[in-house]
């Protein structure tokens, strides 16, 4: 058995700047834990098969949405369930973490240059 880490959120934000460019700090249960930080406007996108929970540690952002935007504030989280388009976007930096399945693809159905297929493990 591997001994059991905790994790310092702050510590591992620090870590990275880049913007839109999430980072696994855990799994559970075919779950990913992930750090990301915001600014600026994300891609409109969608998930088929997985919901995705953000909750924000520092900042806040909006999630756009189709039928009406909505502020996600620090200690504050959203869950976008499967097959809603969303977009999430920020005017200062924000700092979140995400809880979704490995399966999940940060720009769901779109591919482009905001799109990470392979993701660093902090």
């Amino acid at each position: 058995m591997q001994p059991l880490e905790k994790v310092n959120l702050a510590q591992k934000f620090s870590l990275f700047n880049a913007h839109y460019q999430p980072k696994i700090v855990g799994e559970l249960n075919g779950q990913q834990v992930k750090l990301v930080k915001f600014k600026g406007d994300f891609t409109w996108h969608h998930h088929e098969h997985e919901d995705e929970m953000f909750l924000v540690v520092k900042g806040s952002f909006v999630m756009k949405l189709r039928d009406g935007d909505q502020t996600i504030r620090e200690g504050e989280f959203i869950v976008i369930p499967k097959g809603v388009e969303h977009c999430p976007t920020a005017a200062e930096e924000v700092q979140v973490m995400l809880f979704e399945p490995k399966t999940t693809l940060n720009t769901g159905n779109v591919r482009n240059e905001l799109t990470q297929p392979e993701l660093q493990k902090l």
